[in-house]
């Protein structure tokens, strides 16, 4: 059982489109800039990967969560032929922060916030007529907790056509708490590198436009095979290799896929030791035996972590990546962490390879991960 992509959009730090993100990796150019948006005698951290939209002198806007989600749904909406008219079709929303942010400025600046723009369902109403929407704060898993549910929603029957979305800004306490909590002061995201010291935060958002399978009316970048979810509630902050385990299986599963068929692995790759330590081991594990096993990369290391909207925009990449044969190495890879021996971590430059069928992790605080499994159109 699948279901067709015929929609895709994505904004990140490096690019404004899927393709410009996607060439933008490929190249590995250093993309982290000096924080602009809070106070650096505040923090220890100096760095983040933000989209830089900001009035010129400085400052923050409220509701950039809001304006990159419109934004992305209606570049996806169009891509897949179905016009700004959504008032038919669900349109479900991963976040963490949702608009935290735009809180944090109207308690601090008394920015004119009204409490319905803190609802992404306000913005969506309003430019597609959408009547039918959801919001999933699902940590670092939102986007694909709401791919796995819209799979769900066009096999029970409640939609042909359903719009998935992730989207998240930076927000000054989830920054500070972060800045705080980390053991050791990270300069740059380095995912699997012996260098790694921990998480920066990304902004960005990223939507898809899913149908069941031969009903859409345009090309089919993807098709989406599976899509595992679960929270194993092990700890706040640690992942737990056993429910990190059970996800990736799970997606293969229902994937009716096997570790020697995936070709591609978007990692999770979130840069902290313990999340890079647990991911590797677990591919480990997983991959011991399949073959030549498949190639892997994490996008984090140019995007900063994207939060809620980080497992669609690698699955976005994911599929960027099958069309052109080339997976983007991980920046700054230069000596693996012992974990990681033996995997496919593509360093140095992008790999040319022929790819079918990818893997796309997203492991959130609480143990609430998401995998999903796609397959190329072709």
């Amino acid at each position: 059982m699948t279901w067709d992509i015929t929609g895709m959009a994505a904004v990140a730090n490096i690019g404004a489109s899927p393709q410009e993100i996607f060439t933008a990796l490929c190249a590995g150019q250093e993309s982290r800039r000096p924080l602009m948006a809070f106070d650096l005698d505040k923090y220890r951290a100096a760095y983040a990967y933000e989209i830089d939209d900001r009035p010129e002198g400085g400052g923050d806007l409220p509701r950039r969560a809001t304006r990159w989600l419109t934004t992305v749904v209606r570049q996806a909406a169009a891509d897949a032929g179905l016009g700004e008219d959504l008032a038919q079709v669900p349109v479900l929303v991963g976040t963490t922060m949702r608009e935290q942010r735009s809180l944090e400025l109207w308690w601090r600046d008394g920015a004119d916030i009204a409490l319905a723009d803190l609802h992404f369902g306000t913005a969506l109403k309003a430019a597609f007529g959408a009547c039918t929407t959801y919001t999933f704060a699902n940590a670092c898993s939102a986007s694909l907790y709401a791919l796995g549910m819209a799979t769900d929603m066009i096999e029970a029957g409640l939609a042909d056509t359903v719009v998935v979305a992730g989207t998240d800004a930076a927000t000054e306490s989830g920054f500070g708490t972060l800045d705080r909590v980390q053991n050791d002061l990270p300069d740059a995201l380095r995912p699997f590198d012996a260098t790694h010291k921990g998480m920066l935060m990304g902004e960005g958002a990223a939507a898809v436009v899913v149908q069941r399978a031969g009903t859409g009316s345009g090309p089919v970048h993807a098709r989406v095979r599976g899509v595992s979810m679960g929270c194993d509630a092990h700890h706040a902050t640690a992942p737990d290799p056993d429910g990190i385990t059970r996800a990736v299986l799970d997606a293969h599963s229902r994937a009716g896929v096997r570790a020697s068929d995936i070709d591609l692995v978007m990692l999770h790759g979130s840069g902290t030791p313990r999340n890079d330590t647990t991911e590797a081991s677990v591919l480990r594990r997983i991959f011991t035996g399949a073959g030549a096993g498949p190639r892997m990369t994490a996008i984090k290391a140019m995007t900063g972590h994207t939060l809620g909207g980080s497992g669609l925009l690698s699955l976005v990449m994911a599929v960027l990546a099958m069309k052109a044969g080339t997976v983007p190495p991980v920046l700054g890879l230069l000596a693996p962490i012992p974990e990681a021996a033996g995997l496919g971590l593509v360093q140095g430059v992008p790999a040319s390879v022929d790819l079918a069928i990818a893997q796309i992790d997203a492991f959130g605080f609480g143990g609430i991960n998401a995998v999903a499994i796609v397959e190329a159109a072709g």
